[in-house]
């Protein structure tokens, strides 16, 4: 799923996701519903987890990704009630349905899509792997790459960036690798360094 993984939505949310959340042009994904299942495993439309809506930066490859799978597969008019079951309905054109047009019911696409695809691709399929496993990933991608716990925070929806440094502080580069990282990219860059007359040897 490239919205889990390339922007870090929880399950309910991508499953909440309507068209109308997606601003191709502006680059960002609106956070601001999810599908969630109450009582009798019967579905609803709620805030996100904590009421807390949030704009995610949204990547060029999750952009063309979504647009071809809009193409494929246009949205589809979902009705539910609002965070109770007998709350008010809201309609939203949802990017991701189920059959029969319905809205994804997650315990219904983790026993029928995602474990079997796990299987197929000979992953274990413990809790470990669940899809909220490349929430974990999207996190990881980011510090790797030096983004800050707080805007890291903001897009993963956390109420206490504090919160988010002691969950991910296990991924966060050492300052080891950020050295090497450092200068291996001014060793590798586009511009030749100016190796004078007086360079006596390679690799000084």
């Amino acid at each position: 799923m490239n919205v889990a993984a390339g922007c870090g939505l929880r399950q309910g949310e991508v499953f909440g996701l309507a068209v109308d959340d997606v601003d191709f042009l502006g680059g960002v994904v609106h956070v601001v519903r999810q599908v969630k299942l109450l009582r009798l495993h019967r579905p609803v439309f709620a805030p996100p987890k904590g009421g807390k809506e949030r704009d995610v930066p949204l990547p060029e490859s999750v952009a063309f990704a979504l647009a071809g799978h809009l193409k494929r597969y246009p949205a589809t008019r979902i009705t539910l009630p609002w965070k109770t079951l007998d709350g008010p309905p809201v309609t939203a054109s949802l990017l991701f349905t189920g059959p029969m047009d319905l809205a994804l019911d997650r315990n219904r696409f983790n026993d029928r899509v995602w474990r079997p695809a796990l299987r197929a691709a000979d992953v274990e399929t413990g809790r470990d792997n669940g899809m909220h496993a490349l929430r974990h990933f999207y996190a990881s991608v980011l510090l790797d790459a030096g983004e800050s716990i707080k805007a890291l925070s903001e897009y993963l929806g956390h109420h206490d960036p504090g919160f988010t440094l002691r969950t991910y502080t296990h991924l966060m580069p050492s300052s080891e690798t950020r050295t090497r990282a450092a200068v291996d990219r001014v060793f590798q860059g586009d511009e030749p360094a100016d190796d004078g007359p007086e360079t006596a040897q390679e690799g000084f």
